[in-house]
């Protein structure tokens, strides 16, 4: 009994599938195109279900081939191909009208058959000749298989292509001139299927494209999103399953950081396969029109004064060190060097006078409008961008952000605290211009005490005074958050609290914005130490005592200790090449179980929901003998 229904569902399985899909041999000469066409679909409907045939389509291939969506009811040409002629003795009382309804002919089809008739009337008697033709039924082709649409309110990339049930890299191709964000107005291409298979777009719902090797537990952890609660949401995928590119629907507010998952450091030395040559763009603002070279007195006065110069030739050496790390590695890099001049008209001319369509990937510029019309223009072949130094202000989709967002670095330090917050208390202390920040707090700590600055009646400036947190710490361990934009106040009140460590009470001070706040002469390394000050950090310092490698390297070239903007240098373009020989291209290398670590900075790469990738890795540091070192 049990094998008869396994043989039942076999069977029913099969009738089913053969109801939605063909098999075609392939054959000698054939291509995707003409094959598409002779079934009514698209090359991407095959390609969707043959991805192997973009590389090879060898004869007696054997293709799946999806039954054809595209409306196609039979219609018929107005030319029709002459056969022959039958011949017509003309009868009493009958017209050209009459004969042309009996033959299902045209009356000047008639006439056409027998000249005379264009200057004689039909006579009784009259042998004619009656024209016969076939008729043939011409089918919809290729070209008939798209269809013109107008992108409504509302409405991007990841919306429409859901709607019609095809992928964004399949909906980009069909329209090579489409704007990154598609506007309302916008006519696109689309696969030209029957009104009612459009899928409805919902605004209420936000839309998610799935990426390349990404399970359902990948998901799980970005959206919050069981597979059941997906497939309620998307029941296609009870039949196929994730591929890569599809477009889902989502809950709005569904996608979320990956930042709680605990993923292991990747060591992509180990796994490199990919040794071609890389080819690197750096596109910076060496402003080389403005430094005399006649003269290096006067050089090196513009370098040591010229603050965005200096931190450019630092980035610039870290980026030729690494060169030199992945050399030895086995990985030749052919690198690029182009002077942005911080003009975004020089940019364009750059962009104008090169060609960057074999290029691996450009870094940089650092002004965010040459920045965005670089990304703009290279976005069209898929170059990877790589923001290096500043956030970019549009994340389009081969966008590279290496900073992570403020908002990440905050849920960290909240996370962060939240797992001692059982056996310790937290405390908020904060100024009326750090409400917003207050508010987070008492949303994650609810039981929290809070404590407001004074205000000056004279300088309207806040503090407190000494007795306003006298008796306010308990003994044992409290988590101090300090929210405050003025510097003196926090000064002060980091001055109050170091008064109020002993051996019984333990003070640990965060916040969740190190900003300028917290830098100056007025804020002491020494009382930040003793409160072991937590905050999050998009890099860490380096460890001296533990760097043999680039920091020994650097400091026997140079004899001092290499900037941040050195390590950063030295850290974005080993990982770019390190990714590069470990896997086809960066975005195949760039998700979100891949997290590598270097001198001072760690990526994480997540795909955002509408545009690039955004490094999610960050670091909670601590202040620990007058060092700052990594507590996480």
């Amino acid at each position: 009994m049990r094998n008869f229904i396994t043989i039942f569902l076999i069977l029913f399985t099969f009738v089913v599938n053969a109801q939605k899909y063909k098999e075609h041999k392939v054959k000698s000469g054939e291509t995707i195109e003409s094959i598409a066409k002779q079934y009514l679909v698209t090359p991407f409907d095959i390609y969707a279900l043959n991805p192997d045939a973009k590389t090879t389509l060898a004869p007696n291939t054997v293709l799946i081939i999806p039954n054809s969506r595209v409306k196609n009811q039979p219609i018929e040409e107005d030319s029709r191909e002459l056969i022959g002629y039958k011949k017509h003795k003309v009868k009493r009382k009958e017209t050209l009208y009459g004969l042309s309804k009996k033959y299902g002919v045209s009356e000047e089809e008639i006439k056409k058959a027998n000249r005379f008739l264009y200057s004689e009337n039909l006579q009784k008697g009259q042998k004619i000749k009656i024209p016969q033709y076939k008729t043939f039924i011409s089918r919809q082709t290729l070209k008939n298989t798209l269809k013109k649409y107008t992108v409504q309110a509302k409405e991007g990339k990841w919306r429409v292509a859901y709607k019609f049930g095809i992928k964004v890299a399949d909906l980009e191709a069909l329209n090579p001139s489409m704007n990154e964000v598609i506007q309302p107005g916008d006519v696109l291409n689309v696969p030209n299927i029957e009104d009612e298979e459009e899928k409805p777009v919902e605004t209420n719902y936000d839309y998610y494209e799935v990426l390349p090797k990404e399970g359902f537990y990948r998901l799980k952890i970005k959206t919050g999103l069981t597979q059941e609660e997906l497939e309620v949401l998307n029941p296609e995928l009870k039949e196929t399953g994730l591929v890569a590119g599809m477009v889902l629907k989502l809950p709005v507010g569904a996608e979320t950081s990956s930042i709680n998952v605990n993923t292991e450091t990747t060591r992509l030395i180990s796994s490199l396969n990919n040794f071609e040559t890389k080819k690197l763009a750096l596109m910076l603002p060496y402003q080389l029109h403005k430094i005399d070279t006649d003269s290096v007195d006067v050089t090196k006065s513009e370098i040591r004064n010229n603050k965005l110069l200096s931190l450019v030739l630092d980035f610039h050496v870290g980026v030729t060190m690494a060169l030199d790390s992945a050399k030895k590695l086995g990985i030749s890099t052919e690198l690029k060097v182009l002077d942005t001049k911080y003009s975004t008209a020089a940019t364009g001319d750059l962009l104008r006078t090169h060609d960057f369509s074999g290029y691996d990937a450009v870094i940089g510029p650092i002004n965010e409008t040459s920045f965005d019309r670089v990304a703009s223009e290279l976005n069209s072949d898929r170059i990877p961008v790589v923001a290096a130094l500043k956030k970019p202000k549009e994340l389009y989709s081969n966008v590279f952000q290496t900073i992570p967002e403020d908002e990440l670095l905050r849920k960290a330090i909240i996370d962060f605290v939240k797992k001692d917050t059982l056996k310790a208390r937290v405390m908020i202390f904060a100024d009326a211009a750090s409400k917003s920040n207050v508010d987070k707090l008492v949303a994650e700590f609810p039981r929290a005490t809070v404590k407001y600055a004074r205000k000056s009646k004279k300088t309207g400036l806040p503090f407190f005074y000494p007795t306003d947190l006298t008796d306010m710490i308990p003994e044992g361990k409290t988590y101090v958050f300090l929210e405050a934009k003025s510097n003196a106040f926090a000064s002060s009140v980091i001055s109050m609290l170091n008064g109020e460590v002993d051996d019984n009470t333990e003070i640990i001070l965060t916040t969740l914005d190190k900003g300028k706040a917290f830098k100056g002469k007025d804020i002491s390394n020494n009382n930040l130490s003793k409160l072991k000050f937590h905050y999050a950090s998009v890099n860490k310092d380096f460890n001296e005592t533990e760097q043999k490698g680039f920091v020994a390297a650097y400091k026997k070239q140079f004899g001092i200790l290499p900037s941040k903007y050195v390590a950063r240098g030295f850290d974005i373009t080993l990982d770019l090449l390190l990714r590069l020989a470990s896997n086809e291209d960066l975005y195949e290398s760039s998700n979100d179980i891949i997290e590598t670590e270097y001198v001072e900075n760690k990526f994480r790469y997540n795909k955002s929901l509408f545009g690039g990738y955004k490094n999610e890795a960050v670091y909670i540091v601590k202040y620990h003998d007058l060092r700052i070192v990594k507590a996480n």
